[in-house]
């Protein structure tokens, strides 16, 4: 058995004990896919990294992620958080010597190379990064009414404007829920029965569906902002407080149902306010031409733990 370092953190949020908890093993050289999924079950977070030495040495490491359940291909709460650690060792390592502003790398994941930039320093910072792969349209959403049963709510909460439910993907695939009101969004609960009803009537089990991404307009503050919630059951999350690669393929939502012209359009998605795990995730879209040409989503990371675990 080895003695591995760890860090934990709190991701899409500055201050600990907010926003999405991580775990980072920072030692992972000689864990199988096995170990790394039985280590993350005994973190219990929704997602738990393993970092290791990157396939090209002009990257900066490679990651896997593991929820309690599974492993993913890409995931936007551990890259923030794992980027601003290792941004936060890289300073530690300038060992007085001149230290950058900021900070830019790659991370290798299952999905691509993810290019980051990292501003870290005191035990915390803030990164963003480009998604390597632009959000799929994966088809039309559930009925209505199997998604309120699933959710709790009535089939009139469900719909918001213009939006009705519908499936993007940027490495995940999601199953995006427009609530019609912050009353409705907070009142959402899981019903297990009407979700297996609701995987048995999409003609698959219900983790085909992916993970349910519930939003609403958020009516406080100035600009595209939206509130929002997840919940992935069949991954071992019950509810998630801060969802990165949802954000990055809500920007699909958006080209779909929102009227967005050419430019930079900075949206703000809060989530995790029902679970008083507060977090706010930045989500930026470039059109040019009526097309969607880049999507970059960023956030801040504190540091809370560091240790050591034994496997």
């Amino acid at each position: 058995m080895t003695r591995r370092r760890f860090a934990t953190l709190d991701v899409f949020t500055d201050e600990p004990y907010a926003g999405n908890p991580l775990a980072v093993v920072l030692d992972s050289e000689g864990l199988d896919g096995a170990a790394m999924q039985r280590i993350a079950r005994e973190f219990n977070l929704s997602e738990t990294v393993f970092v290791r030495p990157p396939a090209e040495p002009r990257h900066r490491a490679a990651l896997r992620i593991f929820t309690p359940a599974r492993e993913l291909p890409f995931a936007g709460h551990p890259t923030v958080g794992t980027a601003v650690l290792l941004g936060l060792q890289d300073q530690d390592r300038a060992d007085g010597a001149a230290r950058a502003d900021a900070l830019a790398f790659g991370l290798e994941e299952q999905i691509g190379i993810v290019p980051c930039v990292v501003e870290a320093g005191a035990g915390r910072g803030r990164a963003r990064f480009k998604i390597p792969a632009l959000p799929t349209f994966l088809g039309e959403g559930p009925d209505p009414a199997a998604l309120a049963a699933a959710l709790s709510l009535a089939p009139e909460d469900i719909g918001a404007g213009l939006h009705v439910p519908s499936r993007h993907g940027a490495g995940v695939a999601f199953t995006f829920v427009p609530v019609a009101s912050r009353d409705r969004l907070d009142a959402a609960r899981i019903d297990p029965a009407g979700l297996a009803a609701l995987g048995a009537g999409s003609g698959g089990e219900v983790g085909e569906l992916g993970p349910l991404y519930l939003y609403t307009p958020d009516p406080e503050g100035l600009g595209p902002r939206y509130q929002a919630r997840m919940f992935a059951p069949h991954l071992g999350v019950p509810e998630d407080p801060a969802t990165g690669s949802a954000a990055a393929a809500f920007a699909g939502v958006l080209m779909q149902f929102a009227p967005l012209g050419n430019g930079e359009h900075d949206v703000v998605i809060r989530q995790g306010l029902a679970m008083g795990r507060p977090s706010e995730i930045a989500l930026q879209l470039v059109i040019a031409e009526g097309a969607l040409r880049s999507v970059e989503i960023g956030g801040e990371a504190v540091l809370v733990s560091e240790g050591h675990l034994v496997a």
